[in-house]
């Protein structure tokens, strides 16, 4: 597997060969320093652990990180991440070169966060009448049974915290890569904000 951190930095469109559009998002992808190398003997298993952004403010990274960078020889990076990439030593660089026009990836990221929803936003509930003197709108409705089974089954769908959370979307197609910018061009949306931090993941 073949992997590298990245920001998104939004969407746009482009044309393809025969003229059609192609939404594409653009993401920033690294160019990312291996901070570990982590083997079986060692570790249990095999990976490289690789960072991105480095941290210019010396102050704003804490005294255990200080300590596993200066082990590694390298500047501080707000987001490390392991791969299980071969071949690679502390210090080496990964760049979107890994990466070819058509690959298929997958990229995960943090969701953008909601807030607390009620259950139309959160669950696609149908809700309530919305006239005729109804002051049920939005309510999710009765969410019990009756003498069975006496309770809520779990996993009901309730009004919560929605978003915020890891979201993979899988099998993206590689549109564009462009090294000499570090950006790649990955067909479709993917998860999160705009600037927010995300993984692309190539199987070899």
């Amino acid at each position: 597997m073949t992997g590298i951190l990245g920001r998104k930095l939004g969407m746009t469109q482009i044309f393809d060969e025969k003229g059609n559009v192609v939404p594409v998002t653009v993401v920033e992808a690294g160019p990312c320093q291996v901070v570990q190398v982590k083997t079986v003997e060692t570790d249990g298993y095999d990976a490289v652990q690789i960072g991105f952004d480095e941290i210019k403010k010396e102050k704003k990274v804490n005294k255990p990180m200080k300590g596993h960078f200066k082990k590694a020889g390298t500047p501080p990076y707000r987001v490390l991440r392991e791969f299980p990439m071969k071949e690679l030593n502390v210090g080496d660089t990964v760049t979107v070169e890994r990466f070819q026009k058509g690959d298929r990836v997958h990229v995960s990221g943090i969701s953008k966060g909601k807030g607390f929803q009620g259950v139309m936003k959160r669950h696609g509930y149908g809700g309530g009448p919305g006239s005729h003197g109804s002051m049920f709108n939005r309510a999710p409705g009765s969410i019990g049974a009756s003498a069975f089974p006496s309770r809520v089954w779990k996993n009901k769908g309730m009004p919560g915290h929605m978003g915020n959370v890891r979201v993979t979307v899988r099998n993206l197609t590689v549109v564009d890569v462009k090294p000499e910018q570090n950006l790649l061009l990955i067909k479709g949306a993917i998860p999160g904000p705009s600037g927010g931090y995300i993984e692309v993941r190539k199987d070899d």
